[in-house]
């Protein structure tokens, strides 16, 4: 007993070692406190920031198999409507800064993939790249019947706006006007080597999935060891999500997210991202103005990945931030926002008068 639950502290230890890094920020770290960094505490910038206390008016979208999709809306009076699909392992509280910045400058809609946060768990044989751009898709039904529309993806969050263009490309150029693209990959990301010696890279992408799964086997078990605090962890979180980042804030409320989605969930997405290839839709995608963010520290999706993105897409925009890694829209959130932003305003005042004033009055009197 004792030995299994050493096993389950360990879970994000060895996820983020032997594979997690795929696609998201490690296999679940401890939600409490930590003694590793706590003389950063001090001088912690976003010590007093609220971590997931943005809340929008809540949506449930019903998928096609019948999966309840949680969706939040935060209303504005502007004709643009940015959509946010977070990452593995993550929620759509990833997005916390931008959300918080950009309030006012677009209406904002923000969602759960399956699974993940705060919709519902979903059957193990429909976790597939294709399911989740279908599940974009309807949330954009939904929610945003009319265009247009600014889709953001971080990390698996981008693999599902690439899996969308490739299943609906009649919607990018007509509703879709602009996409974010930020520490995501358009190819397999299984040879990437987590920072470690080449071999002992490959030999982690390898056993990752039989290890998670093997965990997930026990999940009483884990979850309890996971939820128990370790310092190993928040160490492993801060190496695998961030670079530079002198608050311990931002490592926990990033270990958080992980460790609320369950080890089964985990498992569950992880083989996805070994022999996952996007890049049939870049043509798509390219219809419409594009904005990629690269992090040079990123041992999950490296940032030669953005770089081969940027390149594919006559239209990009592409940022390349030096000092942070995974994490990058938290980590230097101010760079993010920033360059989300101007795409907005650019894809804004591109819009045709008429669109732009019935954009703007028809969510406008929604809200009210």
């Amino acid at each position: 007993m004792n030995r299994l639950l050493r096993l389950g502290r360990a879970a994000g230890s060895v996820g983020a070692a032997l594979g997690v890094a795929a696609a998201g920020a490690a296999v679940g770290y401890a939600t409490e406190r930590y003694v590793v960094g706590r003389s950063l505490r001090n001088d912690d910038p976003y010590a007093d920031e609220d971590f997931g206390s943005l809340r929008g008016t809540p949506h449930m979208v019903t998928t096609d198999d019948g999966v309840d999709l949680y969706v939040e809306v935060d209303e504005a009076p502007a004709p643009v409507t940015v959509v946010f699909t977070h990452g593995y392992a993550l929620n759509q509280d990833s997005w916390h800064f931008q959300r918080r910045d950009l309030a006012g400058r677009a209406r904002l809609v923000l969602w759960d993939q399956r699974s993940h946060g705060r919709s519902m768990r979903a059957p193990d044989e429909s976790i597939t790249f294709e399911r989740l751009g279908r599940d974009l898709g309807e949330v954009l039904d939904a929610i945003v019947p009319r265009r247009p529309v600014v889709l953001a993806g971080h990390s698996m969050g981008g693999m599902t706006i690439l899996a969308l263009a490739a299943q609906r490309p009649e919607l990018f150029g007509d509703r879709v006007v602009g996409v974010a693209l930020i520490a995501t990959s358009a190819r397999d990301l299984g040879a990437v080597p987590l920072g470690l010696p080449g071999p002992l890279g490959r030999v982690a992408h390898r056993l990752a999935p039989g290890v998670v799964a093997a965990l997930a086997r026990r999940p009483g078990l884990v979850e309890r060891g996971r939820r128990a605090g370790s310092d190993l962890g928040y160490v492993l979180t801060r190496r695998y999500s961030f670079v530079e980042s002198r608050s311990p804030s931002l490592v926990e409320f990033t270990a958080a997210m992980n460790a609320s989605t369950p080890i089964e969930v985990l498992a569950d997405f992880l083989p996805l991202f070994s022999g996952h290839d996007g890049r049939a839709a870049l043509p798509v995608v390219a219809r419409v103005p594009v904005l990629v963010v690269g992090a040079v520290g990123d041992l999950l999706a490296p940032v030669e990945h953005s770089r081969e993105l940027a390149e594919s897409l006559p239209d990009a925009s592409y940022v390349e931030v030096a000092d942070a890694g995974h994490m990058v829209l938290l980590e230097r959130h101010d760079v993010v926002t920033s360059h989300l932003g101007e795409l907005v305003d650019r894809v804004t005042a591109e819009l045709p008068p008429a669109v732009a004033r019935a954009g703007a009055r028809q969510r406008w009197w929604r809200r009210r």
